[in-house]
Formats: structure tokens, sequence, C-alpha cells
């Protein structure tokens, strides 16, 4: 809320946007459940109440799909989101805070996730805010709840993290987690952060995680544990107590989500910060650089060069002990369908398809994927049950994913072509190689891509061919009888 960006909330802004997915990468590996096993209790009412189930996969664009298909699936497979009724594509739009008429050709998931929740496009790093005047944005998740709809929203990710946070707060900066980020803060201990002009003291809703207890969610569930053990702007209290005392039942264990009340608010906080992922590179490989010879660097076209050696995906044994999104996503179904005739709407996140791209991770991306299939059958089996129920799956943005020939088609010419970038060579389950490039920069991170993004749909009615992604919001308000 409130003032424009100083130029160091700019660069601040700027900084964070590469660097936010990647370290929330790097922490997820810690996590606070120990018990391995998870259990399913299908117990969704059938109404006629009319749902929107939203499914992000963050990053997944159709090469990220494709890359997951042909390792859970073979190239002849299908997945379940190959089954769905419809397929559309949604134009990413973006503008420039210091000049909103200006587009902005590449996205990041704050302002992405805000087209969808509000139906406006706005600058990178917003969270339903405005670009330039900082007003904020009124979301789906805020008009459901005025009618009477239930909302939720599952994540990997942190529940104050980018996607989830534009759903429910209001903020200039999506780094402002929680209220030890907003004034005089160092992002990864070196990088300054004010956002001071959205503190509680200064006429703002707080930080994101402090949003999210002053919300009218009926669950979130993910990771952020850290999020909210600081203490509440203004008091004596955590976060943490602050959302229990709103009525919230906070959640840490399998056994805590499993065993939740339906009858109350649930806040699932089972990681630090964004969930562990399945799937990994073998011994944890991810992209590699090829090595060029010595006559080669002296001219290109001579000596040969040396590609990474294959890998294989493995189980990332860190994932054991953490709900997957599938029992977060079936746990969610039982609770918002439970004696609710009103309907509801329900955001699902696969985070680290995108997290791991960051990484050059392309094994992580495919796990991830799979779990996003996960959750989408149960969605469809809820939908099967429950007629009115509109599912639409979808990407925030593109990564930077490819995936290009294991063999060079110049090699036939005798030519040692090879990636500026890294790649990751996978041994796939039918026992071909697959290769996936990273090369949008030279840098620690990867960056996401201006590519449009898939919308697939269980619609039978007519859909658009071509949308924005502030349509999508306009279809999801219209299903729920929200439309103005």
């Amino acid at each position: 809320m409130h003032t424009l960006f100083t130029k160091p909330r700019i660069l601040a802004s700027s900084i964070c946007l590469v660097w936010g997915s990647f370290f929330s990468s790097i922490v997820s590996a810690e996590t606070e459940s120990t018990t391995p096993q998870e259990t399913t209790t299908i117990a969704s009412e059938a109404t006629s109440a009319k749902n929107v189930i939203l499914i992000i996969g963050d990053g997944m664009d159709d090469h990220q799909i494709t890359i997951a298909r042909n390792y859970l699936a073979g190239v002849n497979g299908r997945l379940s989101l190959d089954t769905m009724a419809r397929r559309s594509i949604a134009q990413v739009l973006t503008v420039s805070n210091m000049e909103p008429d200006l587009p902005v050709y590449v996205a990041d998931s704050a302002n992405s996730a805000t087209s969808i929740a509000t139906g406006t496009v706005t600058s990178r790093g917003r969270i339903s805010t405005t670009a330039g005047s900082d007003e904020d944005l009124r979301t789906i998740v805020e008009m459901a709840s005025e009618a009477g709809i239930k909302t939720g929203l599952v994540s990997t990710a942190s529940v104050t993290d980018a996607t989830v946070a534009a759903f429910y707060a209001h903020i200039s900066l999506r780094v402002c987690e929680n209220p030890s980020m907003m004034r005089d803060a160092l992002l990864f201990d070196r990088i300054p952060i004010d956002c001071s002009p959205d503190m509680k003291e200064n006429g703002g809703l707080g930080s994101i995680s402090e949003q999210l207890v002053s919300s009218n969610l009926n669950l979130a569930l993910g990771g952020g544990t850290k999020h909210f053990s600081p203490i509440m702007e203004g008091k004596d209290v955590s976060v943490a107590t602050a959302a229990e005392a709103a009525g919230f039942q906070v959640l840490r264990t399998i056994e805590d989500l499993n065993s939740a009340s339906l009858e109350t608010r649930w806040l699932g906080l089972f990681a630090p910060s964004t969930m562990p992922i399945r799937l990994q590179g073998e011994g944890g490989r991810s992209a590699e650089s090829p090595l060029p010879s010595f006559m080669n660097r002296v001219h290109w076209s001579q000596g040969d060069v040396t590609l990474p050696e294959p890998t294989t995906c493995e189980e990332n044994p860190e994932f054991a002990g953490t709900p997957s999104l599938k029992l977060m996503t079936d746990r969610a179904l039982d609770q918002l369908s439970h004696n609710n005739t009103n309907g509801f709407f329900l955001m699902i996140e696969s985070a680290s398809i995108d997290k791991q791209s960051h990484l050059r991770n392309a094994c992580g991306s495919i796990g991830e994927v799979a779990q996003l299939e996960e959750a989408l059958q149960s969605a469809l089996g809820f939908a099967n049950k429950n007629p009115e129920t509109l599912i639409i799956v979808t990407a925030d943005h593109g990564q930077a994913a490819q995936l290009v020939p294991t063999e060079s088609l110049f090699d036939a010419f005798g030519l040692p072509v090879y990636t500026p970038g890294q790649v990751m060579r996978i041994r796939t389950p039918e026992g071909a190689l697959m290769t996936v490039n990273y090369a949008t920069n030279s840098f620690l991170s990867e960056e996401h891509t201006g590519v449009s993004v898939p919308v697939l749909t269980n619609s039978t009615g007519p859909f658009p061919t071509m949308l924005t992604q502030p349509d999508l919001f306009d279809i999801m308000t219209d299903h729920l009888g929200l439309a103005d």
C-alpha cells in the first residue's frame, strides 16, 4: 500500500525476483515431521453447489509438461493433464511499475498470480496491488468470502510465498513475508529491504503472514513455519499464536492434518519454508556444463566436447514425513465441502516446478509435475461427484528448461556443437536419454521466460482458445456468481 517504490526498493524488488525462488528451494531441506506414513480419507460430500478448483503449476509451461510426460508416462503415454476436456493458452501480461502503460514481457509469480487472483495486470514483485499507484486490488478469495463461499489455498511453497499470497494479501513487495522483514531488514543477510510503508503503524495491512491471520480463509496448507514465529507488529505474541487466537487450528504434521476437525479453520505449516521435493537427480546432481577440449577453445570448429554423464531421477529422502500435495488436496476438499451448500474456491499450487528449474534440476521439476498430476486426479474425482465443479489447470509463467537434442543435428557434419548453458542428461524409464538445457543466464539461478502458458479445464462448454491471465479471473468469478 501507499508510496511508490523508491530506487532502493526497485533494486531490492529486482534482486528478490532472481533470488527468491533460488533460496527458498535451498532452505526447503529441513522438515518438521518425522512420520513417513500418510493416509487419505476421502469424505468429500456431494452437493449441487458451484465450486472452482484452480491448479497452478508454477513455471509449468509446455516444455515442463513434455519433459515430465516423457519421464512419467513415456513418449506415447498420457498424463491426466492430457485428458482434460478443453485446452487453451493464456498470454502472461506484465507492466512496468514506473510506467504502468509500458509492457514488460517476462513476469514473476507475484504479478502473474495477481492477474489471475484479481483480474488486473500489475508489475513484478507486487502482491495484489496496482503498478505505480500502489492501490489494493480485490481478490477472488475476498469476493468469495464476502458472498459466503468457502475459500482455501494449498501449496508446496510457504503459504506466504508469492503465488499463494496474491489471493489474500496486499503488499508492494513480495518478500515482506513476516513482521521481521518489514523495516531495517536484510534479505539473505545483505540486501536492504524496506517494507515500512505497509506496516500497520503507517496505515498498511502488515506483513503477508499477518494478513493471512486477519483473512477470512477457511484453510491454508503448505510450508512457512519460519514466517509465523516472529512477533506480531504492536503485540507480544507470535504470528502463529495470533493465528490460533483468530480461530485457526495450526497443523504441523501428517497426523495433525489427518485428524484435524472439519469444523475448524486450518493453517498447515509443514516445513520452515518451501516443502521438500519428491524427486532429485542421482546423488543430488543437477545440470552441468559441457567441457570443451583445448582445441575447441582455440577454435569452435576444432576438437571435441565432453557432455555431462547421464543421470537418473531418484526419490528425495527428505520428502518422506511431509504431506504430499495430493494429501493436502484431499483434506482440503474434505474440509471445504463439509456441510457446505454455498460452494468453495480452492487454489492448489505445485510450486517447485519453478523453484527446481531455477536450480537447473530437471528431476526436481518432474517430481513436482507428478505431484500436480496426483492433485488433479483428486480434483477430477471430486468433480465427478460434484458436476458443478469447474477445474482450471494453468501456469503463472514460463521457465528456463528446454528439451533439446541429446545428439546435436550438427554432429553429422563433424562439428562439436554444444550449449552455452548447462544440461542435465536423464535416462528415462524407457531406456532413452532425455537432455534438458538451461541457458537463460550464467548466474546461480535461471530466470523465467515470456512464453504463453497452457490452460486446461474440465469444462465441456465453450472456452476461449486464446485468453489472457486476467480472463481467468472473469471465468472463475462468473462460475461462482461473483461477477459484477
